[in-house]
């Protein structure tokens, strides 16, 4: 569950894929000079928007697990665990 999930806030909510686009920026230089070519601009700016897209989809991908998850205890394990159905959604979201 994203709520409670320590790898998350210490490597971004993309994990693996942030790691890849990570790499990919890495590649092409993540702060390319004044005097670097355009296609490397272009390529780190490419680079950018994959880890952008990679990572809203996992952060997508992780609320949807957590709520699903969450909704399918019951009322008496929520309430073990401090929650109404009522702050599934918040804790999804990590709020």
């Amino acid at each position: 569950m994203s709520a409670y999930d320590s790898y998350r806030a210490q490597n971004g909510a993309a994990g693996l894929a942030g790691n890849i686009g990570s790499v990919l920026i890495s590649g092409f230089g993540a702060a390319p000079e004044r005097s670097a070519s355009a296609s490397v601009v272009i390529a780190t700016q490419i680079g950018r928007f994959v880890t952008t897209v990679f990572d809203t989809i996992a952060e997508w991908k992780e609320v949807r697990d957590t709520r699903k998850a969450l909704s399918g205890l019951s009322d008496r394990e929520l309430d073990d665990i401090g929650l109404t159905r009522g702050d599934i959604e918040a804790v999804a979201r990590g709020h």
